[in-house]
């Protein structure tokens, strides 16, 4: 009989902090463990991190080393500079699947040429929700059949490169109105629609899916990572999904404030899982390697299951080679996902930039700033950026707000927080009035309909300036806040950015 002790290791994808490979790491790699998965921390550059993916890989056999690549918003390697891919909200409203291939396609091709060999990604989410804090503008839309057929694309693309993709977070994390980092959102319409895009990426042959921290009363009473009728009884027995079946990071807050993270990843493996993720410090996760083993609900048959599916996704299974996406095919893609009210173009000066960063959510967005890309383009350019608490984050087209990381850690909503700017703000948001005087005004927002700190002050703003533009790099669903002056860009990647940049004040010579 296969003994437990001796695999359970196989199981685990790890976060770690820092640039190398750390010592506790490097010899638990090679004891067994499965993989480690990478963030924007993790990465300085691209030779940087081309050396510590070999040395993660040489350091143990069949080794995982994953990242959440997905484009658009949400991106690990461009994370100072917002990624060069167009996100998945731009591209299926371009609704061009051969163009979504391409895409998946490109980031593959700079995943294998690291020795990355799992894509978190894509995101097969249906957004039917507005007030979905966490997915958003990383979904492919509304339409069950519109998102099916961009994720087949998407993920046929990646894995022509040989990088596994992973479709996430199944059943469906796309109608929530809670991140599920912060909390544990609970669904309660109906599930079929959000099964369209799942159904359709295991028919493409999608090597791995990701699990939702979500609640579908009727079908699972608890998250459904550790719902062995949703990860076996749905995934496996009804979809006919074979391989491996990744958890959601157990450190968020939809699992560690509940069950715990230990028992979660034991829950999570005796349901169905066979790759479970976790975030946090070393020692935690050898606590939580020492809870699974022995654990009674962990059959050596089904930890021996789990071993083989792993096993198989650390190995690379080139599909039918797909041509990459080119740089111009990108930009063309971010610029026909504008979405602009009818007078909305060049400006005729130099316009004075207010971006209203919204609260911070629980995954780490692309830090690129408008401001800075409009500066680039013409010095004369200045701005500023006021932070959710209303201090302003950087001025004169340089503003801060680059990535800092803290791997396994997520702020939630201060105690007591109404969302309401006080007096600080008021006069934060004053000051920046008084500066863009006798110039033309743009406002940058992210989702301001569901955020209503920054539905306030956009109100504010548009009541002094009704003559201000203003751009939302969410998903557009704010737009009625802004009738006639708006310019949507759905999405905040440096190339959706950019195709704003364009129309305001021309392309950068």
């Amino acid at each position: 009989m296969l003994c437990v002790t001796s695999t359970v290791d196989r199981c685990l994808l790890v976060g770690m902090h820092g640039y190398t490979l750390p010592s506790p790491l490097r010899d638990w790699l090679a004891d067994g463990l499965g993989g480690v998965v990478l963030f924007a921390g993790n990465i300085a550059d691209r030779d940087q991190l081309g050396e510590l993916v070999a040395d993660i890989r040489s350091a143990g056999e069949d080794v995982v080393v994953a990242v959440d690549e997905e484009g658009g918003d949400v991106t690990r390697l461009h994370a100072a500079t917002g990624a060069p891919h167009p996100g998945n909200l731009a591209l299926g409203a371009v609704d061009d699947t051969a163009l979504t291939a391409r895409v998946g396609a490109a980031i593959g091709a700079e995943l294998a040429a690291l020795g990355i060999n799992l894509n978190l990604a894509p995101v097969a989410d249906v957004n039917t929700n507005p007030d979905n804090p966490i997915i958003g503008t990383r979904s492919f839309g509304a339409d069950p059949d519109r998102v099916a057929a961009h994720v087949v694309a998407y993920l046929t693309g990646l894995q022509s490169t040989g990088v596994a993709a992973c479709a996430k977070h199944f059943p469906g994390h796309g109608d929530t109105a809670v991140d599920s980092h912060l909390a544990l959102p609970t669904v309660t319409g109906d599930l079929e629609p959000h099964l369209v895009p799942f159904r359709a990426a295991i028919a493409a042959g999608v090597r791995a899916v990701l699990t939702a921290h979500v609640v579908y009363p009727g079908l699972c009473d608890g998250p459904a990572t550790l719902s062995r009728a949703v990860l076996t009884g749905l995934l496996r027995d009804e979809l006919g999904f074979g391989g491996a079946v990744v958890t959601d990071s157990m450190t968020m807050s939809a699992i560690a404030g509940g069950v715990g993270v230990a028992e979660g990843a034991a829950q999570a493996l005796a349901a169905g899982a066979d790759l479970v993720c976790m975030t946090g410090d070393f020692r935690l996760q050898r606590e939580v390697r020492d809870h699974l083993v022995g654990h009674p609900a962990l059959s050596p048959e089904r930890v021996a299951q789990a071993l083989a599916r792993v096993r198989a996704l650390a190995g690379p299974v080139p599909g039918e080679p797909t041509a990459a996406a080119t740089t111009a095919e990108m930009a063309a893609a971010a610029r026909g996902a504008l979405v602009a009210d009818p007078g909305i173009g060049r400006l005729d000066a130099a316009p004075y930039v207010l971006e209203l960063s919204p609260p911070r959510q629980g995954i780490e967005l692309t830090a690129g700033s408008l401001l800075a890309m409009l500066n680039a383009r013409d010095p004369r350019v200045t701005g500023t950026r006021l932070a959710p608490d209303a201090a302003p984050a950087g001025r004169a087209g340089h503003p801060d707000g680059g990535p800092n990381h803290r791997l396994g850690r997520t702020a939630a909503p201060a105690a007591g927080d109404t969302g309401m700017p006080g007096d600080n703000a008021d006069r934060a948001l004053s000051d920046a009035l008084a500066a863009a005087t006798g110039r033309p005004l743009v406002v940058v927002v992210r989702d301001a309909h569901r955020v209503p700190t920054t539905r306030q002050r956009l109100g504010t703003v548009l009541a002094t300036r009704p003559d201000a533009v203003v751009v939302g790099i969410g998903t557009g669903a704010d737009r009625s806040l802004a009738a006639g002056r708006y310019l949507g860009t759905r999405g905040g990647a440096r190339v959706n950015l950019s195709a704003a940049a364009d129309l305001l004040v021309g392309a950068r010579r």
